[in-house]
């Protein structure tokens, strides 16, 4: 470890896997390290006898659970958006040759104590269950002016300005009720919570377009997911790096970030060896989360926790029409609070479980006290549940940008369950580190070969 590198990559969950992958192509020389001797960080894909192991540790599987070989479980199991971020990330990096997806069977959001297919089109805005007769025209109206906008013709506008007017305002000309409001803000555009009702439409009205062109790419949802689990993805960028030169070593302990004299990254010591680099790249458990700050330096902080239950069902999730893999989004307005609920569930079509077992996992952003209570409302939807294995996880952001001293900290995954705040977060750190923003080639081919 006597050798100089540009970047330091501490941790191997996705978003530094992704990145290590995308400075590698980039040119720089990089070591990748992980003090767990496997890939995947907090968001690892465990076999049953791993899982019972990180769980109940006292306990083996039950034997009616089926073969250990058979179970790939995510312990953070979120969605790829099939024209999203991340699938541009994988057809720009050609990663996408040693993975294989298979579609989400169905996209649903809760409504007033039931759940409902996701609309996405006119067509199905008017066939919805989500909506009255006098709803529905109006819901057509606003898909209809969503499909029909082109920026160079300002009679498709409407007399609004996505840029300056806030969705608010789009959703009063339209004369949306509540309930519907919910459903288009986040079951298509995927908000965590309401803050983007008083921000200028824009982003909003590319939030739905990507989903309505996922949705068209696939027909019953607009999400797809690796077979063998999503730890299949942070390998895939690792292979990629080491393609470019970039050096991996698992199951090595981090005992030390060596700094310079002025407080800069130097290095990183592990045992008496000590590796040296211009910069370092790491998940926030390398950088004092969840610890007193070392040596007075606070360089992450704890913003929120997470509540996540994974379930062992035996059945899918009643009134999905039996569908093998689902998401299913519970506006927070429909239970009362400030967050949505997610629920992702998958089986052994995904290959990740036995046959005629499914793998569901409800989450959310904690509010109270009492995290398990919060998450009842998505729990009762999953009916009869095998078991469930409840988790607490702190979300840590860094308080540096990282540019002064070269030590570039990525976030905790948050409660959703689609990567692409997780491709947001690689996108700012590439920004920060590369000073310049990821461009993505197109190419000719895309996540259906």
């Amino acid at each position: 470890m006597d050798e100089e590198y540009d970047v330091i990559v501490l941790g191997t969950g996705l978003t530094e896997c992704i990145l290590s992958g995308l400075l590698s192509v980039e040119g720089k020389k990089v070591l990748h390290m992980d003090r767990n001797d496997y890939y995947g960080g907090e968001s690892a894909s465990l076999n049953l006898t791993q899982f019972f192991r990180k769980f109940r540790p006292n306990q083996s599987p039950p034997t009616d659970l089926g073969r250990d070989r058979d179970y790939v479980v995510d312990l953070i199991p979120k969605f790829i958006i099939a024209s999203g971020e991340l699938v541009k990330i994988l057809v720009h990096t050609d990663v996408l040759r040693y993975l294989e997806f298979k579609q989400i069977a169905g996209s649903f959001v809760y409504k007033n104590g039931k759940i409902s297919k996701v609309p996405s089109t006119e067509v199905e805005a008017a066939r919805s269950p989500l909506m009255g007769l006098f709803e529905k025209y109006r819901a057509k109206k606003f898909f209809e002016f969503l499909q029909g906008w082109k920026e160079e013709d300002p009679a498709t506008h409407q007399g609004l300005n996505l840029n300056k007017d806030s969705m608010r305002k789009v959703y009063q000309h339209f004369g949306l009720e509540p309930g519907t409001q919910d459903f288009i803000g986040h079951a298509l555009a995927l908000y965590l919570d309401d803050d983007y009702i008083n921000k200028p439409a824009r982003e909003t009205y590319e939030r739905i377009v990507l989903y309505t062109t996922s949705m068209a790419r696939w027909g019953k949802s607009p999400y797809i997911y690796p077979l063998y689990g999503l730890g299949e993805l942070p390998q895939s960028f690792a292979r990629l790096s080491a393609i470019y030169g970039g050096t991996y070593m698992l199951d090595k302990p981090i005992d030390e970030i060596v700094l310079n004299k002025d407080g800069s990254f130097a290095g990183v010591r592990s045992g008496a060896e000590t590796v040296r680099a211009k910069m370092v790249i790491g998940d926030p458990s390398y950088f004092g989360a969840g610890k007193e700050a070392e040596g007075g330096k606070l360089r992450v902080v704890e913003d929120g926790k997470v509540v996540r239950a994974i379930c062992i069902l035996k059945h899918p999730i009643p009134g999905t029409d039996e569908s093998d893999s689902v998401q299913i989004i519970i506006p927070q307005n429909q239970v009362n609070r400030r967050n949505d609920i997610y629920i992702a569930m998958v089986s052994s079509t995904h290959k990740v479980c036995a046959d005629n077992i499914y793998v569901a996992i409800v989450s959310t952003i904690v509010e109270t006290s009492a995290p398990e209570n919060e998450i009842q409302p998505g729990l009762h939807l999953l009916g009869s549940i095998y078991d469930k294995f409840v988790t607490v996880s702190p979300i840590y952001t860094p308080v540096a940008d990282g540019k002064q001293d070269h030590i570039y900290i990525t976030r905790s995954y948050d409660a959703t369950s689609h990567f692409e705040t997780v491709v947001e977060d690689v996108q700012a750190v590439f920004k920060r580190v590369m000073g310049k923003d990821l461009e993505l080639k197109k190419r000719e081919s895309d996540a259906e070969q």
